[in-house]
């Protein structure tokens, strides 16, 4: 029996501690509020959260929950659609140690690593050697390896690759007990489950006629014991084949042995558009005879959130050309050479010329980043149905249904009768090639009515899958869906599980209430609909505090904010803590449960408390905002929560003295020297980092800005002052008070790039904007200072100007949130861009290379941005390369804060110093807090890009 009383808990964790646990223990409300989701609907807290370091901190935490009867769960990252890794036992998270890549064969074509390694992490890891490990899931910068054996995943190319079961050639485990054992496709030497395998083995050779009757023939065939696939050629027991897909719940897997793929050398993507959905899926048989590696499918809805995302400028060169469509399949060749692709993309043409079905439109690409940017646009798909900002969502409860490929659209025809008949919308996308077609149903679960829906749809798409020879879980595993089990294997079968079950644990130990529970034991499985709903706790929040804190609610659990690689900008903190507290995700949960009590009038100070400590190492670099699917914008949340938390409290000294310090700054500028003195002696250094945790505070440039601006040429204007005649040509730079005071020489070098450009250049004094107070949650003080300077603005009666910025977290806070009307403030590299044009074309000088550091802000609030500052270089003749960096660490405040050094540094460390270093003097930055923190901590201030475009320009 299970004992999950906090008593038995306490006893259990003292345990650990006592007998050498090495990982992480987290038992607190924030860790347990954060580990209660997944992408699904259901919200379940476990008890506590283990972090194992290793396996042997593995196999010590399952020995002890043998001996106090803990129920253990393993979670890998965290991704489930159907709570697949939720209890509310105990927690044991692979993904925060175990991520050792251990032994690469390249002969054999194997490499073993921990459980914990991320997808993308792998990949990374064998790209250079010229392998991939082949299952693709859209999740792939957080999705585990040992997460994608519990489910069996599959995804893009399967039809092709298989699944994950295809791919794992042996397993390092942990059972039930504790015990420690190895496994391979073989079999294995381990005594007891040799023991274990012959009574399996025998159950299945009895039931062998049942086993092909009931299993159907496909590429997603049914997961969870993978009885079809259990029994090897020779009779014994594929013991990967049982295990995978088994959600957890036979044993904890620690490492794997898997088999790799060589890289395609080339490839080539068709979009092809048709009027509707079921014409693009109609076609899907006839196109799948030419052989190609993968046929993807989305629909007009899609399509339609991907072009009012940020990521629709990486992928409108493609797409923008092919016009209004209903549905529109990918389909990818790849091969060693091009005449392999070419012979596929022939077959592909025999198949059109047929005119089964015809497209609307067809486009084919093989440049690689039009195709990355194509196919991560469809990865993104499961973000984008949850990012619509009204109050009914996508969900996934009944997204992975999948049939024989033939079946396909009739099935979906009728899906989405099934939909229209109870007034619901929906999206589309997936795997049209191996009959998977994702259908994510539009609910708000805060209604209870919306929420009642969950058990009548789920029925009725489950009868439908049988019907058209199909299942309703295709790709993300059972779940809470494991009730359906016994009806699609039928009762004897569903007893040959509860066996095998049995074998492995007894007691029901593992991830109980999943799939199936042991013959003998009284444990039911978990009900959809019977398990708490994050929908029912999100309906108790005041709609008043709903407004304030919208997209924290709106948060799906997805976990893209848990993304692997240190190159890529979100989530910084996360990356340096590897704490999902700390990510968009974890802190969107903390939100949304720090809402909810106050609503009820429950004791919300524990959460608060918590919230505000997540907060704390929030960098509000405003990554999240632009990358997250759903556009959780936590920086933006936090300056709404600082604002009411310090309404009752007394805020810190540093918080006094930043409220004034942009004011201070912009009066300072104009007496350098005498600034400099103040502010950078050891007496005040001292106090500053002493009395209000303030370090490195920036020098003040020696040029003022108002001169910076002189010398190039250009020309002032005042607001009470605006010119009678702005001249040929007139551009206004912006300035603002960080290059203002700190940079001036980018302002002089702006400014006389526009000049020798041909433009008359004006140019309004530093102004103040409020930013350290918005992030800070100063937000009355910050809308009095936003409404001067609007003000300001206002009056200079420039509405035909451009107006350029320097700064991108000024351009972005001008443009987001200051009420501008329809004016757009235009970063440097967008202005040059628009205007191209009219510039004159330079040479190529192949000796001028320049590598660019974007500043996180802009490349995710605007992913076109690198693609313009190529553009402008190469009308210049200068080549420029994109650094591939995540965060420099500075972001602002935070690197000045000096609590937060450390992790400043470690941020830099990260992605920057590497890539900044190799750069040497061609580094260029368009960042004042990049450039500084490439300073601090690198020894080298890069300059800014129009640096080296004017020197281009220069005789």
């Amino acid at each position: 029996m299970l004992d999950n009383t906090a008593s038995n808990l306490r006893q259990y964790l003292n345990a650990l501690r006592a007998d050498g646990f090495g990982g992480d223990i987290a038992e607190d409300e924030a860790a347990r509020l954060v580990g209660a989701t997944d992408n699904s609907i259901y919200h379940i807290a476990p008890q506590a959260i283990l972090f194992p370091r290793n396996a042997a901190d593995v196999a010590l935490a399952a020995t002890l929950a043998d001996r106090f009867c803990i129920a253990l769960t393993a979670r890998g990252g965290g991704t489930g659609t159907n709570g697949q890794s939720l209890n509310d036992g105990v927690v044991l998270d692979m993904s925060r140690h175990m991520t050792g890549i251990l032994t690469l064969d390249t002969d054999a074509g194997t490499v073993t690593v921990e459980s914990g390694v991320v997808l993308d992490q792998l990949n990374a890891f064998l790209r250079p050697h010229g392998f991939f490990f082949a299952p693709t899931v859209s999740t792939s910068s957080r999705a585990t390896v040992g997460g994608m054996f519990a489910t069996d995943a599959s995804g893009k190319g399967s039809r092709i690759y298989g699944r994950m079961s295809d791919h794992v050639l042996a397993a390092d485990l942990v059972l039930a007990n504790g015990r420690g054992a190895s496994v391979t496709t073989q079999g294995t030497s381990d005594k007891e489950l040799e023991r274990i395998g012959r009574a399996i083995r025998n159950d299945l050779n009895t039931h062998a006629r049942e086993i092909a009757r009931r299993f159907p023939v496909m590429n997603r065939g049914l997961t969870g014991y993978n009885l079809d696939e259990a029994r090897a050629d020779a009779g014994d027991l594929n013991y990967i084949k049982l295990l995978a897909g088994s959600e957890g719940t036979l044993a904890l897997s620690t490492h794997l042995t898997l088999r790799i793929t060589p890289i395609p050398k080339t490839r080539a993507l068709t979009v092809l558009a048709y009027d509707n959905c079921i014409a693009a899926l109609d076609h899907v048989p006839f196109l799948a005879t030419a052989e190609p590696s993968a046929i993807e499918f989305l629909d007009d809805r899609i399509l339609a959130l991907a072009a009012a995302s940020p990521m629709w400028s990486e992928v409108e060169s493609v797409l923008g050309r092919i016009g209004e469509a209903g549905g529109f399949l990918f389909v990818e060749f790849t091969g060693d050479t091009e005449d392999e692709v070419r012979a596929g993309q022939d077959r592909l043409a025999r198949v059109l010329e047929k005119n089964h079905v015809i497209p609307t439109a067809q486009i084919t690409t093989a440049a690689p980043a039009e195709m990355s940017a194509l196919w991560e646009m469809r990865k993104r798909s499961v973000g984008l149905l949850a990012a619509v900002e009204t109050s009914r969502i996508g969900l996934p409860f009944v997204e992975d249904a999948a049939v024989p490929p033939e079946n396909l659209s009739a099935f979906v025809a009728e899906f989405g009768q099934l939909l229209d008949a109870r007034g619901l919308t929906y999206g589309m996308f997936g795997h049209a090639d191996v009959g998977c077609v994702h259908v994510r149903p539009m609910l708000n679960m805060r209604d209870p009515a919306d929420r009642d829906q969950i058990r009548p749809i789920s029925d009725a798409v489950s009868a439908l899958c049988r019907k058209h020879g199909g299942l309703i879980w295709g790709e993300h595993g059972k779940g809470m869906r494991g009730e359906y089990v016994e009806t699609y294997v039928g009762p004897d079968l569903y007893a040959v599980m509860r066996r095998i079950k049995a074998a492995f644990d007894p007691d029901n130990r593992l991830n109980p209430g999943k799939l199936v529970t042991a013959a003998g034991s009284d444990l039911t499985v978990m009900k959809l609909d019977a398990v708490p709903m994050r929908g029912a706790r999100d309906a108790q929040i005041d709609e008043t505090v709903h407004a304030d804190f919208d997209r924290a609610i709106a948060c799906n659990g997805n976990g893209a904010c848990h993304n692997w690689a240190p190159e890529d900008p979100m989530c910084p903190s996360y990356k340096a803590t590897h704490d999902k507290v700390q990510a968009p995700k974890g802190r969107a949960s903390l939100f949304r449960e720090w809402a909810r009590l106050r609503s009820t009038g429950e004791d919300a100070a524990p959460v608060e408390e918590a919230l505000k400590d997540s907060l704390d190492t929030c960098l509000s670099c405003k990554s999240c905002t632009g990358q997250c699917p759903v556009r959780v914008d936590i920086p933006a949340m936090k300056s709404a929560f600082l604002h009411e938390y310090f309404k009752s409290r007394t805020r810190p000294a540093r918080d006094h003295v930043l409220r004034h310090m942009e004011g201070l700054s912009l009066a300072l500028r104009k007496l350098p020297r005498l600034a400099n003195l103040l502010a950078g002696n050891p007496l005040t250094r001292a106090v500053l980092n002493r009395g209000f945790g303030l370090v490195d505070i920036p020098r003040y440039a020696a040029l003022c800005a108002e001169q910076a601006v002189q010398d190039a040429d250009g020309r002032l204007v005042y607001p009470h002052a605006p010119p009678p005649n702005w001249g040929e040509r007139p551009v206004l730079l912006m300035l603002d008070s960080f290059t203002g005071a700190f940079d001036t020489k980018v302002i002089a070098q702006s400014a006389a790039l526009l000049g020798r450009l041909g433009f008359t250049v004006w140019a309004i004094p530093p102004l103040a904007n409020g930013k350290a107070r918005q992030v800070r949650g100063m937000m009355d003080a910050f809308a009095a200072q936003r409404d001067r300077s609007a003000a300001l603005l206002s009056r200079l009666g420039a509405d035909d100007l451009p107006l350029i910025s320097l700064e991108p977290a000024v351009t972005n806070l001008l443009n987001k949130d200051y009420d501008l009307g329809l004016r757009t403030v235009l970063p440097l590299d967008r202005f040059l861009s628009d205007n191209l044009h009219i510039l004159p074309r330079l040479p190529a000088d192949e000796a001028a290379r320049y590598t660019l550091f974007l500043h996180c802000t802009e490349k995710t609030a605007d992913p076109a941005t690198p693609r313009r500052w190529q553009a402008v270089f190469r009308h210049f003749g200068l080549t420029l390369d994109i650094a591939s960096t995540g965060c420099c660490g500075m972001a602002g405040l935070f690197g000045h804060e000096a609590e937060h050094r450390a992790m400043s540094s470690q941020l830099f460390d990260l992605s920057w110093r590497e890539p900044l270093e190799a750069a040497g003097s061609g580094a260029l930055a368009t960042g004042f807090s990049c450039r500084s923190q490439a300073g601090r901590f690198g020894g080298a201030k890069p300059a800014h890009p129009c640096a080296a475009l004017l020197a281009r320009l220069e005789p």
